[in-house]
């Protein structure tokens, strides 16, 4: 009875883990059976790759844009919204060129100053349609030189603004622009905790100001209606509405949007429409919203339904689920639905427990699963409700076990201390089978051909003395970019020989048998830059929302493969499981050089050539390291085989051959030629250190050949 009302108190507090448990539900749901769609009342005019190609480069003249405005109300458009934000003037207005020209006569000077600019004729477009203009919440307050137009707001209720999503400033469209709309709201979407946008908010609040979001003020613009009504409790947003429409909410005055699958005929091209390949019967009578697919300016979002979704179909998607009153909503009372169920069947667990056979008590498990599953299903289906069964099910099971299993979770316990103390020095799939063979722990090693890791931060020292006032501080980020980069080796069936501070030790093909080993290791080194590069991403979306300074992080990577000498080794005491050998010794060179050569990954010649038909590998060097006589030949690894199959890459990798060809053949002027052919077809500037290394070792060597007997090979003096 103690757990039940331990349980009861979780859902009242409902700590992260608990929503997301329930959201991710929520979304298969929403997988399985997302809405039906039957009509299209709303249609996106995208500005898409093809419309930038035809038209020229965002942002167009506002002129153009002025142009699909007209063209959009000939069409009979019901109201158009923009998922764009026109924050500043438009720099290709006739005054401002004439400012901007250069021998430009006075005369023609004031002829373009006399001309309207391209704001006012995008207004005055604006002022002859229903136009809703978007802006966007901002983390921080901005300056506003005027005051915004006023919008139709009324609260029935307590104060709502408390309970909305509030965002200190506002991204707002330049003045003369908002005068002319006929309304504005807010595009912001705020994504779920896991990156994955389930709802939206249908009003927020930005710099003070209580703002309908952009879709429902489309709404409102095309019904008529002078004012958006939120109502409220003491609990929080209950709906929001315009005559026709009442939109139930949470508490926050956020819609659960009910999505359909992404379907690309509710997309337009813009230039389409300027073109006036348009039918008539795509654009009359709907609401239109304008935005973009275009890579270079898409805002993509994560659905329950789509990893990918351009931002406006979020708004879309919300209109649609409102016009056709196919809103998903989770009432007020479901918390204390989901709190009576688990206390309910707790109870008669409890009761139950001590009587029946544990066959029957599973029988009635079942049951009781079936019915939750089943009821919680057929309200999605058939009322459109969100209850959640996960709670329930979780609180009766956690309870279950406990009646149950007591003994068997004590000697699970005792197993898992056994493992815990063992796993804290050696891989997972080691403990394991020592598990099952004890005998295994001796000192020794065997010979095997081993692929070796070794990664570590660049400039960690730097970010260390950032951290000395903040020790946890340091140790969080340590974790945090520790556990991403530890995951990728251990997905790859790598083994984690040990951390040494900022960097990890690991390898492959021991202590379990990898006949892909070198291919693993380098999917591990490319997994590792893309995971780090995705935790940058956060750290820099955090930093700027904390207002705190970023500073990425960058892993170099070194790998080789050869014979090493793999088993338990130390004392009788203690001991390690770990590897030994001259190719352990290279794998370490080649990390440290990764700085010097400017690149995140350095293999060597056996592990490169042995994954050379599955990525794309480039040959930067040969060399001897310090504390080495034998040369190598190095590598880089610059993605899968989709980047070496690219022309791009098949360009660089002839031209660093011919580089290469050149150097070794102390043709100085050929070799200098062919960096900067590098150069030019390198525009991600991938190679930009490699090729700063080249020229400062030719300029060397034209000042001090290299003797006659030079082989290409070059000496490395640091580690």
């Amino acid at each position: 009875m103690g757990l039940l009302l331990l349980l009861a108190s979780l859902r009242v507090v409902d700590p992260p883990l608990l929503e997301e448990l329930r959201v991710r539900t929520f979304d298969i749901f929403q997988v399985i059976q997302p809405r039906e769609v039957s009509e299209r009342p709303v249609v996106i005019v995208d500005i898409d790759e093809k419309s930038l190609k035809t038209l020229g480069q965002w942002p167009w003249p506002r002129t153009r844009v002025a142009d699909l405005i007209t063209r959009l109300t000939e069409l009979g458009a019901a109201a158009i919204g923009f998922d764009i934000v026109f924050a500043e003037p438009d720099r290709l207005s006739p005054g401002l060129a004439a400012d901007a020209f250069r021998n430009l006569d006075e005369e023609t000077r004031q002829k373009l100053r006399a001309l309207p600019s391209n704001d006012q004729v995008l207004a005055d477009a604006i002022r002859q349609s229903r136009v809703v203009l978007g802006g966007s919440g901002m983390p921080v307050a901005t300056p506003q030189t005027d005051a915004p137009p006023q919008i139709g707001l009324a609260a029935l209720g307590a104060n709502p603004a408390p309970f909305l999503l509030n965002f200190p400033g506002i991204l707002r469209n330049v003045p003369v622009l908002e005068k002319a709309a006929a309304g504005r709201g807010l595009f912001t979407i705020r994504p779920e905790r896991d990156g994955i946008v389930r709802r939206t908010p249908l009003a927020m609040v930005a710099q003070g100001t209580v703002i309908p979001s952009l879709s429902f003020e489309m709404l409102r613009v095309a019904t008529g209606s002078s004012t958006v009504l939120i109502k409220t409790d003491a609990a929080g947003i209950q709906s929001v509405a315009i005559p026709g429409f009442v939109v139930p909410t949470d508490r926050n005055g956020q819609l659960w949007i009910h999505f359909a699958r992404h379907d690309q005929a509710i997309y337009v091209s813009a230039v389409d429409v300027l073109d006036k390949q348009v039918a008539p019967e795509k654009i009359n009578g709907k609401l239109v919203l304008v935005g973009t697919s275009a890579v270079g300016l898409l805002d993509a979002k994560t659905t329950p339904i789509d990893p990918l979704l351009p931002g406006v179909e979020i708004h879309a998607q919300m209109l649609e689920s409102v016009l056709a009153q196919s809103v998903l909503s989770q009432p007020n009372y479901a918390i204390g639905a989901e709190l009576l169920a688990a206390i309910v069947i707790g109870a008669v667990i409890i009761w139950l427990a001590p009587i029946l056979s544990p066959t029957i008590l599973l029988a009635f498990g079942a049951i009781i699963i079936a019915l939750m599953v089943g009821t919680s299903w057929f309200l999605y289906t058939q009322q459109q409700l969100l209850i959640d069964f996960t709670y329930p099910l979780l609180s009766s099971l956690v309870i279950y076990l406990t009646l149950i299993f007591t003994n068997f979770m004590k000697e699970q316990a005792q197993r898992h201390q056994i493992r815990s103390a063992f796993g804290q020095y050696l891989s997972p799939a080691l403990v394991e089978q020592l598990a099952q063979a004890p005998e295994k722990l001796v000192l020794g090693g065997e010979q095997r051909e081993m692929t070796i890791m070794f990664s570590d931060v660049r400039g960690f020292t730097t970010i260390s003395e950032m951290y000395k006032s903040d020790p946890q501080g340091l140790t969080s980020l340590m974790n945090r970019f520790l556990t991403p980069l530890t995951n990728a080796i251990i997905d790859r069936k790598g083994t984690i020989d040990k951390y040494m501070g900022d960097a990890i030790m690991a390898f492959w093909n021991a202590p379990l048998t990898d006949t892909t080993h070198e291919i693993n290791a380098c999917e591990a080194a490319l997994d590792m830059q893309d995971r780090i590069a995705e935790l940058n991403r956060i750290r820099e979306q955090e930093a700027l929302a904390s207002g705190k300074a970023f500073f990425p992080l960058n892993v170099g990577v070194g790998l080789n493969t050869g014979l090493c000498v793999v088993g338990n080794m130390g004392s009788d005491l203690r001991f390690d499981y770990s590897v030994l050998g001259d190719s352990v010794n290279l794998a370490s060179r080649l990390e440290g050089q990764s700085k010097t050569y400017g690149l995140p990954i350095i293999a060597g010649s056996k592990t490169a050539l042995a994954a050379k038909d599955k990525f794309a590998i480039l040959e930067i060097d040969f060399i001897t390291v310090k504390g080495k006589k034998e040369p190598e030949v190095v590598y880089t690894i610059m993605g899968r085989h989709d980047v070496a199959e690219s022309g791009t890459f098949q360009k660089m990798r002839d031209l660093s051959i011919k580089m290469m060809s050149r150097y070794r053949s102390r043709d100085w002027p050929g070799a200098l030629t062919a960096i900067d052919q590098l150069r030019d077809a390198d525009g991600e500037h991938k190679l930009a250190g490699l090729s700063e290394l080249y020229i400062e070792r030719i300029q060397a060597f034209q000042l001090s050949p290299p003797p006659d007997d030079w082989d290409g090979v070059y000496a490395l003096q640091t580690k």
